[in-house]
């Protein structure tokens, strides 16, 4: 009996850990609603023959909704895909914030300091830029009727993005499981003046964190418990 109970007190641990691990991204998700271009993640629970619950973390990579910015350096991409951005140590990773800036020698970087694309660089009076849905940069000159083109944002995607790796400031980074990035050429994925933001259910992730709330305490009530009871069954040993 007592072998029995040690079972079920090591069981209803585990589980309750695994719950708590659920609650933390559930949490994370509700703390990163006003995260540009934040993806949710969904801890989906599998429990086995024996009881014990598991867990698989999944990401939901699809659009968010986008909010009007009227600032000039600012994109939403509206349509699947990634922009890269490159450190300055050459490592490559991939992002859906556009909300960008630009650096002392004028060039267009992510707000940690990624430049984007190969190096898009821009025109000191910046406030006559034009992004184009495709991503293309133009500058217009004052007087002139043509317009100077000065790069292009480029936009991947990958054939699996679940695989992707996810890093700071919310990037991911290319892996074997996601596949390498191929560059979408022909598009109109890109709104100049927009953020996309997070695509995080409120109110559902709210109700998630009060029903794993009320689960959780079930749990520790039940192993309080059955480890009295283990504990009556040792001294009716004695």
């Amino acid at each position: 009996m007592g072998y029995n109970l040690q079972g079920l007190i090591r069981r209803g641990i585990v589980n309750t850990n695994v719950q708590f691990e659920r609650l933390g991204y559930i949490s994370n998700n509700i703390g990163n609603l006003n995260t540009n271009a934040y993806k949710s993640v969904r801890f989906e629970q599998i429990m086995d023959e024996s009881g014990y619950l598991d867990g698989r973390v999944r990401y939901d990579y699809q659009q968010g909704p986008v909010m009007r910015t009227e600032r000039t350096l600012d994109v939403a991409l509206t349509g699947p895909g990634f922009i890269p951005v490159t450190s300055e140590n050459g490592d490559v990773k991939y992002t859906r914030d556009g909300s960008f800036k630009v650096n002392s020698e004028g060039y267009l970087m992510t707000n940690d300091g990624y430049m984007v694309g190969d190096g898009i660089k821009l025109p000191t009076d910046f406030t006559n830029i034009r992004i184009k849905s495709d991503g293309t940069v133009v500058h217009f000159v004052a007087g002139k009727t043509n317009e100077q083109v000065l790069g292009r944002i480029p936009v991947v995607q990958f054939d699996n993005p679940e695989g992707l790796q996810q890093a700071e400031y919310n990037k991911v980074i290319a892996t074997a499981d996601s596949g390498e990035p191929k560059l979408i050429k022909d598009h109109t994925y890109i709104s100049q003046g927009y953020l996309e933001r997070s695509n995080t259910r409120f109110i559902d992730n709210v109700n998630e964190v009060m029903r794993l709330n009320a689960s959780m305490i079930a749990s520790t009530r039940l192993i309080k418990v059955v480890d009295d009871m283990y504990q009556k069954s040792i001294n009716l040993t004695q």
